[in-house]
């Protein structure tokens, strides 16, 4: 992936105070409280509330509100990057949706996916970075963790709440819960009684 921070990017109609050495096609589509600095806002993109930092964000696409997209991103064009959600040195793929509350680093998301409420792409092992790439039209459910390094195919579907660690095939179905326990009338053992 290019450093962004390497192209020439011109500074025609940009207000210092909020875009720093960036290019914005169309200010009218990012609010007062989004910050820019040294990346390229496509015409048709919005940011709403959301920091962008030495990135690319093409057509189409929302970011935010509350949004960070760190150095080294490219977002092509009709994704969401929703609340809450951080990309960091990560490409994400036309169409793609990563509504809230998730962390993708280092990886290359394919067109056309759905990266669920509080997905973690766990990228560092506590001594260096690794890559997680994800083909397209690929469904990650809410709460899944996915353990880097690690390929994902085109197709596959991850059901909500399972950690990955092993690459997955075209069209693999994958759900990894622990079975859960029902203890009847036991919650009160760890409940106050409130009414008392």
């Amino acid at each position: 992936m290019d450093n962004i921070s390497s192209k020439n990017i011109e500074n025609k109609n940009v207000k210092k105070y909020k875009y720093f050495n960036s290019t914005i096609e169309n200010e009218q589509n990012i609010d007062t409280q989004s910050v820019i600095t040294n990346s390229i806002i496509s015409t048709t993109a919005k940011i709403i509330s959301s920091y962008v930092e030495d990135s690319f964000v093409d057509d189409n696409t929302t970011v935010g509100p509350f949004a960070h997209i760190r150095p080294n991103s490219k977002i092509g064009k009709n994704c969401k990057i929703g609340n809450f959600c951080e990309i960091k040195n990560s490409q994400i793929g036309d169409g793609t949706k990563i509504s809230h509350l998730a962390y993708v680093g280092d990886a290359i998301v394919g067109k056309n996916c759905n990266i669920g409420c509080g997905v973690i792409f766990a990228n560092y092992n506590g001594k260096e970075k690794n890559k997680i790439v994800i083909g397209n039209n690929v469904f990650v459910g809410s709460n899944c963790n996915l353990i880097a390094p690690l390929k994902i195919e085109d197709n596959v579907y991850i059901c909500a709440g399972t950690t990955v660690t092993q690459n997955l095939l075209e069209n693999d179905f994958v759900i990894g819960r622990a079975k859960e326990t029902i203890k009847k009338g036991r919650a009160k053992k760890y409940l106050s009684d409130k009414n008392k």
